[in-house]
């Protein structure tokens, strides 16, 4: 007798269905005022990218969201200063769900919403959707980065700006996913600090794709993608060091130009840009800013990691050890301090517009 040996499925544990992404926007359903809103932060970034506005993007707050109640204090406290700005910076909330890992570690709220590695992913898809919600409420647009393929067909509705991390830039996955997407895309240069893998990004995603999908009710199905020219580059350093200073970004303007993309970029203050510190990145802060104020309209927005709280801490089993507001990923400077960068921005700017007025 012939002895049968499996060839499917060998390290395969367990499947599990999860509710089909039109079911969860029913029980989770954007407002036609909430449609709007996003809508319209949407068409000022565009504006925004195509050199048509000349506002400054800040896309500020956690490096990673893993408290509900805390991201929305977040973006109550994050609201009036971005209304006190919004005439020279528009202030988007970084609500990210979804972390690449280097090796291992906690991913994101999506993939372990309860922080113990029981990988309720189901549970996770809807608190991400339940706090783009309220977020959306506050008045506040949203920037994430897209990491699962799948994903955006949960939550998409929701994001005013995605981004594609250094890790995936050079993913064709990631850059047919980008192509389809609804809103603009941001890729990161990358680890090792190359522009020239976020640039073949930009220029792929550009253009129509067709892939294996989810349609709405779930099922897998082939995608065709239309191409997305809202692509923009982000930088955020490489292993050889910062990449914001003005010879940087005169040479990324170069390159931008060179390979007919448009020259415009967004600055990542942390990461390789603040050496891995996240209290240098108020120093690629200012000095993005003072570059833009003196007179480079090619930079037309700045990234920064920020919480309630300074710091950073290790996911314990004892999740009551947790100190509220610090981030449980990369460092964050505090709310506080963040404050103080909008508001100084924005005066630099101010001053710089009424100089030239």
């Amino acid at each position: 007798m012939t002895e049968y040996h499996p060839l499917q499925d060998i390290n395969i544990l367990d499947t599990t269905s999860l509710t089909a992404p039109t079911e969860l926007k029913t029980e989770f359903c954007l407002t036609d005022e909430g449609g709007e809103s996003v809508y319209q932060a949407r068409e000022t970034v565009k504006a925004i990218l195509r050199g048509e506005d000349r506002r400054l993007i800040a896309i500020v707050g956690p490096c990673s969201i893993h408290d509900r109640d805390a991201a929305i204090e977040y973006a109550e406290k994050l609201k009036p200063v971005a209304d006190k700005v919004n005439d020279r910076i528009v202030v988007l909330m970084r609500v990210y769900f979804e972390k690449p890992r280097t090796t291992v570690g906690w991913k994101g709220l999506i993939n372990d919403p309860h922080l113990n590695g029981t990988f309720e992913m189901g549970e996770g898809l809807r608190l991400a959707r339940e706090i783009l919600l309220d977020i959306t409420e506050v008045g506040l647009p949203a920037a994430t980065e897209m990491l699962e393929p799948i994903t955006p067909q949960y939550i998409a509705d929701l994001v005013t700006l995605a981004s594609i991390g250094a890790r995936t830039t050079e993913s064709p996955t990631h850059r047919q996913m980008a192509s389809g997407l609804s809103m603009p895309v941001g890729f990161k240069n990358s680890t090792e600090g190359s522009l020239e893998v976020a640039m073949n990004a930009m220029q792929a995603a550009r253009t129509p794709h067709t892939f294996l999908g989810i349609d709405h009710a779930g099922k897998t199905c082939m995608v065709h993608t239309r191409g997305n020219d809202m692509g923009h580059l982000i930088l955020r350093g490489g292993r050889t060091g910062p990449n914001y200073d003005a010879a940087s970004l005169a040479d990324a303007s170069v390159k931008l130009a060179s390979a007919k993309l448009p020259p415009r970029f967004v600055v990542d203050c942390s990461h390789a840009n603040s050496n891995k510190d996240y209290a240098k990145q108020s120093i690629a802060w200012n000095d993005v800013v003072a570059q833009r104020a003196a007179g480079n309209d090619e930079i037309v927005g700045l990234m920064l990691e920020s919480n309630l709280n300074a710091g950073k801490q290790s996911l314990t089993l004892d999740l009551s050890e947790l100190k509220y507001g610090v981030s449980i990923t990369d460092g964050c400077i505090a709310f506080d301090e963040t404050e103080e960068l909008l508001l100084s921005a924005y005066s630099t700017l101010e001053a710089t517009t009424a100089a030239a007025g």
